[in-house]
Order: C-alpha cells, then structure tokens, then sequence
C-alpha cells in the first residue's frame, strides 16, 4: 500500500466518523426539540431538525468542539408554524429556542440558583 492510498483511506475514515457523528448529533437534537415542544404543549412539526449551522468552537475547558445550529418547526395552534433551534456543542445541547422562549441549558459544573 502506497503513501497515497493510505491517505485515501484515512480521509475515508474520517468522514465515516464525521458523517455518524453528525447523525448522533442530529438524533439528540431531535430529541430535544421534541421534549421541549412536549413540555411547553406546542405541536413539533415534522418530526425533524435541519442543519443551519456547522464551525469549530472551544468549549470551557478550551477543547476544540463541533457547533451545530439545527433549525425546526413547531405550531402552537396548528393553524401556523413557528421556527426554533437548537445549538450544540458536541453531543451537548448548549441551547433550546422555542419563541417567545429561550433555554441555556447550565454545563455539568455549574448549578441552577
């Protein structure tokens, strides 16, 4: 096996790793979205997320992390549809958008007063 090929496969690699660790990203999001459109008795509207935004960004501890910004629609009367979204930063839900609502969801460190 060449130099060339070896790349090859690692670039292979990488993005299997990055397209499944996109999905499980998307699959936390979903959930998210869906409890909190539960919680506050609004109607999560096509049951997914779509991704708006992608970048690298470092989290409290200073390690390089994955932001994904994904967008969804939800109805509070069924006769409209209203945009949210949910940030995360890796497989972490950093922050829930419902309007008029607005959730930060504290790090593991940090506690509710």
């Amino acid at each position: 096996m060449n130099w060339f090929e070896l790349l090859l496969l690692c670039a292979l690699g990488a993005a299997l790793w990055f397209w499944l660790d996109s999905l499980r990203a998307r699959e936390i999001g979903i959930a998210a979205a869906r409890q909190s459109c539960a919680e506050e008795g609004l109607q999560f509207l096509d049951e997914t997320v779509a991704g708006r935004s992608l970048k690298l960004v470092r989290d409290d501890d200073g390690v390089l992390r994955w932001q994904r910004v994904f967008a969804f629609e939800y109805s509070d009367t069924g006769n409209n549809r209203c945009s949210g979204s949910v940030t995360m930063l890796g497989h972490q839900v950093e922050l829930l958008h419902v309007r008029p609502h607005l959730y930060v969801v504290p790090s593991a460190h940090e506690t509710l007063h």
